[in-house]
C-alpha cells in the first residue's frame, strides 16, 4: 500500500487571502485557515528550521519569526522555548549563530525566534540610532507618542505570539519557557517576573539586569515610557525592580555573563544588582560568570546547551 505523508501544504489563491495549511502530526490531520506565511524552509538534525510571516494586530505591522520544529512534533505535541534576540538582531542571528537546532532535536523542543520590533513604520527617528527604534523594541509596551501605537513587544511575545505559536504548532501550551541575550536577556527575564507561572523557568546570557540605571536602558525608556529614571512606571519594566516584588511560583533563573564583556565593563549590564534582590526574595538565581568570554555569539554557542538542560528539567516534568 502507498502511503503518502504530508507534513504542510499551503494553499493559497492569492497573497492577500488567508493560507490553508494541512498539518501532519502522527497518524492525525489538522485542517486550519493559517495564520502564517512560510518563507523559508530548511531541514535540520531531523526536523526542520521555518520562518514565516504574519500580519501582526499588535504591532500593526507584518513580523518575521522563526521556528525550529524538532522530529518529535511529528508524533506528539511538544514543550516550547522562546528566545529573545538582543539590540540590531533580527530573528536570522541566533537561528544561524547559535546551533541550538541541534539541543531542540535533541530533547525534543519547539525553538521560536522572533524579531526585535516592528519594521518598515515610517516613524520620524525609527532608524536613527542601534539602540533605540529598529532592532531594538526592548520588549516594553511603550506608552509615549509615537511609539505607543505599534512598539508594543512585551504584548506580542506575551500574548499575541505565544497564542499564535500553540494555535498553528503541535506543543504543550503549559509547558513553555523563555530565555535570550542582552536586551533579550532582559525581555526574557521581564517576561517571566511578570507573569508568574506563565513560563516554567527562564535563564539569559548577558541580559541587561537593570535597566533604570544603565545608559542602554535610561535612553530606550525614556523614548517609550517618558520622563527620567524617577518615572515610577520604569520601574515595572526592570528585572532587578520586578524581583524584588515577585510573589508567584518557583522560579529558577539561569544566567551566564562572559568576565571580557565589555558591556559588562562599561555598567550596561549590572547583573549583580539582580542577583542581590533575587537573593533577597528568595529567588533561585545561578549567576556564572565565565573567565574569557565576550558579548559574542561563541559566547552563546559555547553554554546554550547548559541552558537547554537547565529548561529541561522543568519543561520535561
Amino acid at each position: 500500500m502507498l502511503r503518502i505523508t504530508l507534513h504542510r501544504i499551503s494553499l493559497q489563491a492569492a497573497c492577500s487571502k488567508p493560507q490553508v495549511s494541512l498539518v501532519h502530526f502522527g497518524d492525525k490531520y489538522k485542517m486550519s485557515k493559517s495564520k502564517l506565511t512560510e518563507v523559508e524552509s530548511s531541514k535540520s538534525f531531523g526536523g526542520w528550521q521555518k520562518v514565516y510571516t504574519h500580519n501582526s494586530t499588535e504591532l500593526g505591522c507584518k513580523m518575521r519569526f522563526a521556528v525550529y520544529i524538532p522530529p518529535q512534533a511529528e508524533k506528539e505535541p511538544v514543550p516550547v522555548i522562546y528566545w529573545l534576540s538582543g539590540l540590531t538582531c533580527t530573528e536570522a542571528n541566533f537561528t544561524q549563530k547559535a546551533g541550538a537546532q541541534k539541543h531542540a532535536a535533541d530533547y525534543g523542543v519547539l525553538l521560536v525566534i522572533p524579531d526585535t520590533s516592528p519594521r518598515g513604520l515610517n516613524i520620524l527617528g525609527e532608524d536613527d540610532s542601534y539602540d533605540f527604534g529598529s532592532g531594538a523594541g526592548f520588549y516594553v509596551d511603550a506608552t509615549r507618542e509615537p511609539w505607543k501605537k505599534n512598539y508594543k513587544m512585551y504584548s506580542y511575545i506575551t500574548k499575541e505570539l505565544s497564542t499564535l505559536i500553540h494555535e498553528e504548532f503541535s506543543t504543550l501550551p503549559s509547558k513553555q519557557s523563555v530565555m535570550g541575550h542582552s536586551m533579550g536577556g532582559h525581555g526574557a527575564l521581564i517576561c517571566a517576573l511578570k507573569n508568574p507561572g506563565m513560563f516554567r523557568t527562564v535563564s539569559a546570557f548577558a541580559p541587561i539586569c537593570n535597566p533604570i540605571l544603565c545608559p542602554w536602558g535610561k535612553k530606550a525608556f525614556s523614548g517609550y515610557l517618558g520622563e527620567s529614571e524617577d518615572n515610577a512606571a520604569w520601574k515595572d519594566w526592570d528585572a532587578t525592580e520586578l524581583a524584588k516584588k515577585y510573589k508567584g511560583p518557583v522560579l529558577d533563573i539561569l544566567i551566564d555573563q562572559g568576565k571580557e564583556d565589555s558591556f559588562l565593563k562599561q555598567d550596561q549590564l549590572l547583573p549583580e544588582n539582580l542577583l542581590n534582590a533575587a537573593k533577597d526574595n528568595g529567588i533561585a538565581l545561578t549567576l556564572r560568570f565565565q573567565d574569557g568570554y565576550d558579548h559574542s555569539y561563541y559566547f552563546i554557542a559555547t553554554f546554550i546547551e547548559d541552558h537547554f538542560k537547565h529548561h529541561m528539567k522543568y519543561l520535561k516534568s
